[in-house]
């Protein structure tokens, strides 16, 4: 689907959980619908949550208090899962399929 003026449609999403506890783990879930959503169909959670969880731990190593907050977008055939927890971020990019 296409914007006005040519430009192609996009995803962003932003999610906040807390660096601890058990809504963490749902992310990883999240994750695979989206990448699903976005048109790859081999997305599983193992995959994508190994991903999410890699820009987790360097945002939060030891989980501890405070809110990581995710954001998924959709860049140049990538989904791209970025990852922020006070002052520390990181990113990861996982190809999707043409």
């Amino acid at each position: 689907m296409s914007q006005p003026g040519g430009a192609a449609a996009t995803l962003v999403l932003l999610l906040s959980v807390p660096a601890e506890g058990e809504l963490r783990p749902i992310v990883a879930d999240i994750a695979a619908k989206v990448a699903e959503y976005l048109g790859d169909t081999r997305a599983d959670a193992g995959t994508v949550g190994a991903a999410v969880e890699a820009v987790a731990a360097q945002v939060a190593p030891s989980g501890g208090a405070g809110d990581i907050t995710f954001e998924f977008r959709q860049s140049e055939g990538e989904l791209l899962i970025a990852a922020r927890c006070g002052s520390r971020s990181s990113e990861v990019r996982c190809p999707l399929p043409a």
